[in-house]
C-alpha cells in the first residue's frame, strides 16, 4: 500500500486519522449526491475501492458523519445525505445576528453561557484599545437558529463600561439591545478574519456537532459610532448548518 492514493490523496503517515480524512473528503462530495434524486452516496465497497482502505475505514467516516447530522444509514438500502437548508449569514459593517435570521423567517437568540472578569492579555488589549492586563468581561454564548445550535463564541468587552451587559443579554437574548441597554445605540463591524479549522471536544459539545467537526471561525471586532471599541469576539460557526457570505455594505 502507497503512502499516499493516487486519486484523493490521503496522508498516511500525515497524523491524521484515516477515517478522518475520508469523512473529510465525503463531507466535500455531499452537495453532488445531494443533488441526485434519491441523494444516496456511493456503496460501501466503492467508497473502501476509491481509498484503497479496508470497510470498517469507511464505516468509521460515515459514522462520524452521521454523527454531525450529514448522512443517515437505512439498513440494506445505504447511506443517504441529510438534506437540510444552510442558513446564510451574512458578515458585513452591520452584522447583526437576529436579523439575519428574521431574513430568512427564522427566530435566532443568543444565551449566556458563562461568564467571567479577566485580565486582558496584549491581543485581547489591543483590540480594544486598553492597557494590558486591564479588567475584562469574558462572555461565552451560544447562537440559536429556532432550538438549532448556530454559533458558540467568546466575546470580550471593557468591564468598567460594560459591567451591566450580562445582566441585559441574559434577559434580552440579544447582543445588540444589551449594548443599546448599556449607552451604545448602534455599532459596526471595523473588522472581521476568518479560518477554518476542526472543532476541539468543548466546542463541539457546545454546538452538538461530532468531536472534530468543521467550524468557521470570526474573529471581529464591533466599535460605537464614534471609533471606540466595544466587542472582541471570536465566533464558531458550525459548518454545516451556515453558509457565510460577506457583505460589503
Amino acid at each position: 500500500m502507497t503512502d499516499r492514493t493516487e486519486n484523493d490523496g490521503l496522508g498516511r503517515r500525515s497524523g491524521v486519522a484515516l477515517w478522518r480524512q475520508i469523512a473529510d473528503r465525503i463531507r466535500q462530495d455531499l452537495a453532488i449526491w445531494s443533488a441526485q434524486d434519491d441523494a444516496r452516496l456511493p456503496p460501501e465497497t466503492d467508497l473502501a475501492a476509491r481509498f484503497d482502505v479496508n470497510r470498517h475505514t469507511v464505516r468509521a467516516a460515515l459514522a462520524a458523519l452521521a454523527q454531525e447530522g450529514l448522512v443517515r444509514s437505512e439498513r440494506g438500502k445505504g447511506t443517504f445525505v441529510v438534506r437540510r437548508p444552510r442558513i446564510a449569514y451574512p458578515i458585513g459593517r452591520r452584522t447583526r445576528f437576529s436579523t439575519a435570521l428574521e431574513a430568512q423567517n427564522s427566530s435566532g437568540r443568543i444565551l449566556l453561557l458563562r461568564q467571567a472578569r479577566v485580565q486582558a492579555d496584549a491581543v485581547i488589549a489591543g483590540a480594544l484599545d486598553l492597557p494590558v492586563g486591564s479588567e475584562v468581561l469574558m462572555l461565552d454564548t451560544r447562537g440559536l437558529a429556532g432550538d438549532t445550535p448556530i454559533t458558540f463564541a467568546t466575546h470580550w468587552l471593557d468591564a468598567a463600561r460594560f459591567a451591566d451587559l450580562p445582566e441585559h443579554l441574559a434577559r434580552t437574548g440579544s447582543i445588540t439591545a444589551a449594548l443599546a441597554a448599556c449607552g451604545v445605540p448602534d455599532y459596526e463591524r471595523r473588522s472581521t478574519v476568518l479560518e477554518a479549522r476542526r472543532a476541539t471536544a468543548q466546542e463541539a459539545a457546545e454546538l452538538d456537532i461530532g468531536d472534530g467537526g468543521l467550524l468557521m471561525v470570526a474573529r471581529s471586532l464591533n466599535v460605537d459610532m464614534a471609533g471606540q471599541p466595544v466587542q472582541f469576539s471570536e465566533t464558531r460557526f458550525a459548518a454545516e448548518r451556515v453558509e457565510i457570505t460577506i457583505d460589503p455594505a
